[in-house]
């Protein structure tokens, strides 16, 4: 019995480590540029289908399809920060009203590219062999995708890590999460660091729907469960919180894990919930959040 608990432990880690990279994504986005983007989850989406494609009929490991998925959303995202969410940031008054109106202006937005992917690509469910082989970690079998694509969500939630605490590019980053007006009295370009920092996470998010692609079956409408589940990381770990996304995130994944073992796999959304509502009630500005 303690042989399965750890091997179901193992597991969630393994799945937890990819909610953390969607979730350092999104608080680059929500923490930093002070957006709150409901269409998150739909990069992540187009990200999986890319890889699907490009594996499918050009034979193209996914992996490799990294190259061409990530800096085209970098880019994408910069788009929208731009053309739709700068607008929005000019005009607002203080941060409640920045949070109402991009919370209205993405939920629109999540709509109509969850349209766009239907009517391109239909709402069948899509699945693709990669690495399907089991390997032995601690004497224990696993997909060697899922090991795969925990490997590299942990070496992109480094490589963030290192950027935000190590350059003065970081710095600056940091700087604006604690106070964007701050910042610019320091100098700092807010709304280019915003831009890059709304960018950046639309990059971590496509990354991160192409390492699920490679061990879940995906559909269109499978953004909004990425982006509430990143959503309930964030406020989990704490606003603005790297570390607190790496380690809400794991406690997802485990939990999830466990919930999958001993209870109903169909219980995973209502146990996420339930954890968050505990912290939430214990911890209101998360679990490495301060006042």
């Amino acid at each position: 019995m303690a042989m399965q608990l750890i091997e179901v432990v193992i597991g969630g880690v393994i799945l937890g480590g990819l909610y953390a990279l969607v979730a350092i994504g999104f608080n680059l986005q929500y923490g930093m540029a002070r957006i709150v983007n409901l269409a998150y989850g739909e990069f992540l989406m187009g990200a999986a289908f890319a890889a699907f494609w490009t594996f499918t009929l050009l034979a193209v490991s996914p992996i490799l399809s990294l190259a061409l998925s990530v800096p085209v959303t970098f880019a994408a995202n910069w788009l929208v920060y731009r053309y739709l969410m700068a607008p929005l940031v000019r005009r607002a008054r203080d941060r409640e009203q920045l949070e109402g109106e991009t919370i209205l202006a993405t939920f629109g937005l999540l709509f109509v590219l969850r349209g766009a992917a239907t009517l391109a690509f239909s709402a069948n469910n899509r699945y693709y062999d990669y690495l399907g082989a089991p390997v032995r970690i601690l004497g224990f079998t696993y997909a060697a995708n899922r090991v795969l694509a925990f490997a590299l969500a942990c070496a992109f939630g480094v490589a963030v890590w290192l950027i935000l605490t190590r350059t003065r590019f970081g710095a600056a980053l940091r700087a604006l999460a604690i106070d964007p007006v701050g910042a610019r009295l320091v100098g700092i370009d807010v709304r280019g660091m915003s831009a890059l920092a709304f960018a950046g996470g639309g990059a971590l998010v496509a990354a991160a729907g192409t390492l699920v692609s490679t061990f879940l079956s995906f559909n269109p409408a499978i953004g909004i469960e990425f982006t509430m589940k990143a959503l309930v990381v964030v406020i989990m770990g704490g606003v603005g919180k790297m570390m607190g996304s790496l380690v809400a995130g794991l406690l997802l994944g485990v939990a999830e894990s466990l919930c999958s073992f001993y209870l109903d796999s169909g219980l995973t959304l209502a146990v996420a919930y339930a954890l968050f509502l505990v912290v939430l009630i214990l911890r209101p500005r998360g679990l490495f959040g301060t006042r």
